[in-house]
């Protein structure tokens, strides 16, 4: 990474975050001081926090189509009984 170039040749995706983060620690006195920026660097890196909060979105998609089915399923058979 500390060379810049990425897989294609070019400047490598996360060189920037990499650069940022490498000053800080250049000139901090402590390494928690440029935690945030190891965190953007390490983020750009792995997407960890990018893959939670996509599997959190997909889980409440799932959670509200499993709760508008089965109201819908309360629904009809509701229905049937007031036939009566």
């Amino acid at each position: 990474m500390a060379s810049g170039w990425g897989i294609t040749g070019n400047k490598g995706r996360c060189y920037d975050f990499w650069t940022d983060f490498s000053e800080c620690m250049s000139t901090c006195r402590e390494p928690k001081d440029c935690a945030l920026l190891r965190e953007d660097y390490l983020e750009c890196l792995h997407h960890a926090k990018e893959f939670q909060r996509r599997n959190r979105v997909y889980k409440e998609e799932q959670r509200q189509i499993r709760a508008a089915a089965r109201k819908a399923k309360e629904g009809d058979e509701g229905g049937e009984s007031n036939h009566h």
